[in-house]
């Protein structure tokens, strides 16, 4: 008998194990036990509790209690709800992992019940990029070509097999799903860059990444990258594999290698034509091995050239701005003001420079944490070379950038400034603004401004002044050497700043552009010149004593005030208080004559090596972080090409293009090689609407006549249409 407080559950013959497994089961569904309590109570294991569980929802009663031991006969098997759910999304291309994830299970049960259910991946009918009348090349063959490559020489087997290479279309490998022979060959030296083999794929998870193909081609990122890095060297994951990878996994949302871990990587291989994708390790390595080259400096500049000559008309102002990213490890770095934070911590600064629109032209990592002030010259040198000596652009940033005596060196330089004025400055009397109304890039705008002269620098330098009221009263001004605008224009380019941190809020949620790539480090430029820790103890010195000076001097006026009004008893207090103050106050006097005095004496800026622990400072390593950067502004200019295309054809491409882009980089697609085309046929989105405008972008796509990096294949593209 089982009895719980007392009361009779259940009882059975000791012998009726039918009876004995349904009492258990009667104590776990009333939730009296849990499954670890049952099981000790009946002398059996947890698992064996599970089983009568599923036996008992499988076939009820009759189904408990049968011979211990393996039957003889194994009856069919009958799939409950969530097998067949598991084998449904297993057959729509999920990953183990993925099904665990939707499902709440253990990735290792989802893999279990798999092979329970006896699923196995289908199998390809013919090689990909052979027409139907092709015979699939015997093993026997492949064999030869191996035994060629030992017994006469890699190179002598290469040109013996010359004819089937051409068949296989640059691959060894008859199944794309097993690359084996290509990889056997990069471990032998003899590939530099496995050849992309598609197989015939339905509804691949993420194959709608496929669209960025064209615009990739057309950026230049792979045969700059050709000129600039050569080779990897032999492998199977080349030069070109490693840059194609790495955009279109930005592209999917998974912007860092260590993400890789949650996605399958056979399901991603299909993606690019290969049996998998590069894994955590492999693409860190590569990344290493570019960023050991020290180019991406010149990768970066290089790809900003060819964008310039592409966009050449939305450089007549370019927005330039730091990004500050914080650090959050154990070295000692450099300190900078985190905006977003308020407060300055360990962190590095990368200045963006943008087009008109908000897209990004190129990005430079500062030499720790160097101002804007002392950045602006050298990246317009750079911006200089990239556009030429003639043309005159106008250059946007904020109060970061506010020096006088910069501004004569930028104009210098046949560049134009529009900036914010920092600092105080005589308020404009209300009655003098004017309501200005015009309508700008599509847009309606209109501003109370007001316009004016002003000099500095004793007058040698004279610029333009627009200030902008606001509804709370509030005065903007903005200081240009454009004489030729209309107000409202230069009131409409400064605010339209926003634009870059509007980019860099976005780099950040979606690129992830604040991680940390690596943790290598540097050690920091000993001649680098810092503020002078020793100064600003003296200036923390001054402040304190000017302060206390002013709270004597208060002191002062409020005991003589007391006087005056007859809160004093007697002149002699009034005098006796009177003296000590006086003689406070002058003390306090020669105190802060001193600290100035001292204070002269102390250069403001000294070398990193005088100062006191300069052996331990650092400075994080640039290069491939600068690389990443360099990958991930590509990825985004190809969205931004996509959103363009789109445009024409969908309405509210401005308030939500670049997320209609995203979901059609991320659907599901099918894959339809042949000899000749690559057809990827993209699943309908949310909506008809939708699917109809990415369906006119397909249309635009396939004009181009694009094929897929490293092989033959012309891309065609198309959406799935179906009855509703």
């Amino acid at each position: 008998m089982v009895l719980v407080h007392g009361v009779i559950v259940a009882h059975y013959d000791k012998n009726d194990c039918a009876a004995e497994e349904y009492a258990m089961l009667t104590l776990l569904d009333s939730g009296y036990a849990r499954q670890e309590e049952i099981a000790c109570a009946f002398s059996c294991s947890a698992r064996s509790i599970r089983r009568y569980s599923q036996r008992f929802e499988l076939g009820g009663l009759p189904a408990l209690g049968r011979i211990r031991g393996r039957p003889t006969e194994v009856a069919p098997k009958k799939t409950d709800e969530r097998g067949k759910t598991i084998l449904c999304m297993k057959e729509r291309g999920f990953s183990n992992r993925g099904i665990a994830q939707r499902l709440g299970l253990a990735e290792n049960a989802v893999r279990k019940r798999l092979r329970r259910l006896g699923w196995k991946p289908q199998p390809d009918a013919c090689l990909p990029f052979s027409t139907k009348s092709d015979q699939p090349i015997p093993l026997a063959t492949v064999d030869s070509s191996l035994n060629a490559f030992e017994s006469s020489g890699a190179d002598t087997a290469i040109a013996e097999n010359a004819e089937m290479h051409k068949r296989l279309t640059g691959s060894f490998d008859v199944d794309p799903l097993d690359r084996s022979l290509d990889r056997l060959l990069a471990a032998m030296g003899r590939l530099e860059d496995a050849t992309p083999v598609f197989a015939r794929t339905e509804n691949l998870h993420g194959a709608g990444v496929l669209l960025a193909i064209p615009a990739l081609v057309g950026s230049g990122l792979l045969s700059v990258a050709r000129k600039i890095y050569g080779s990897l060297g032999p492998a199977f994951y080349g030069l070109r594999t490693t840059l194609v990878t790495s955009v279109l996994l930005a592209l999917l949302r998974i912007p860092r290698p260590e993400t890789l871990k949650e996605h399958s990587p056979g399901d991603l291989g299909r993606i690019v034509g290969l049996d998998r994708i590069p894994e955590v390790k492999t693409l860190r390595r590569k990344l290493a091995r570019l960023a050991a080259m020290k180019r991406s400096r010149e990768l970066g500049l290089e790809l900003a050239r060819l964008r310039i000559a592409e966009r050449g008309r939305t450089l007549g102002f370019l927005y330039i701005d730091g990004h500050v990213r914080a650090y959050h490890g154990k070295r000692v770095i450099p300190k900078a003001y985190v905006t977003r934070k308020r407060i300055a911590g360990p962190a590095t600064t990368d200045y963006w420079i943008n087009d008109q629109k908000g897209d990004p032209i190129f990005v430079v990592t500062a030499e720790a944490n160097a101002a804007m002030t002392r950045m602006l010259v050298p990246i317009l040198q750079e911006v200089r070379n990239l556009v030429g000596t003639n043309r005159r652009l106008t250059v946007v940033f904020d109060r970061g950038g506010w020096s006088p005596k910069l501004f004569k060196s930028i104009l210098a330089m046949h560049f134009d400034i529009l900036t914010y004025r920092k600092g105080r400055f005589r308020h404009v009397a209300e009655k003098r603004f004017v309501l200005r109304k015009a309508r700008l890039e599509g847009r309606r705008v209109e501003y109370l401004l007001h316009d004016q002269a002003v000099r500095f620098l004793k007058g040698k330098l004279r610029l333009r002044q627009v200030t902008r009221l606001t509804e709370t009263k509030h005065q903007t001004a903005v200081m240009t050497s454009r004489w030729d605008l209309r107000d409202i224009v230069v009131a409409y380019r400064m605010f339209e700043r926003w634009r870059q941190e509007n980019f860099f809020k976005y780099m950040r949620q979606e690129f992830l552009i604040d991680a940390l790539v690596d943790y290598d480090a540097d050690p920091d430029d000993p001649n680098r010149l810092i503020p002078n820790p020793a100064r600003k103890i003296v200036d923390k010195e001054l402040r304190n004593s000017r302060a206390r000076y002013a709270k004597l001097q208060e002191k002062y006026g409020s005991t003589a005030l007391d006087y005056l009004e007859g809160r004093t008893t007697t002149l002699r207090t009034f005098t006796a208080a009177e003296k000590q103050i006086h003689r406070e106050l002058r003390e306090a006097a020669e105190e802060i004559a001193k600290l100035i005095e001292r204070q002269k004496s102390l250069p403001v800026r000294i070398p990193l090596a005088e100062a006191p622990g300069a052996e331990k400072a650092m400075k994080l390593s640039t290069e491939r972080k600068h690389l990443t950067n360099v990958l991930k502004m590509v990825a985004y200019q190809i969205e931004g090409s996509l959103v363009e295309l789109l445009r024409p054809h969908y309405a509210r491409t401005e308030d939500e293009g670049r997320t209609l882009i995203q979901a059609a980089l991320r659907s599901s697609a099918s894959i339809e090689p042949s000899d000749k085309e690559l057809c990827v046929t993209l699943a309908p989105l949310s909506s008809p609407h939708r699917s109809k405008a990415i369906a006119l972008v397909c249309d635009t796509l396939n004009k181009t006549e694009t094929t897929f990096p490293g092989t033959n294949l012309r891309l065609r593209f198309a959406v799935f249409e179906h009855e509703i």
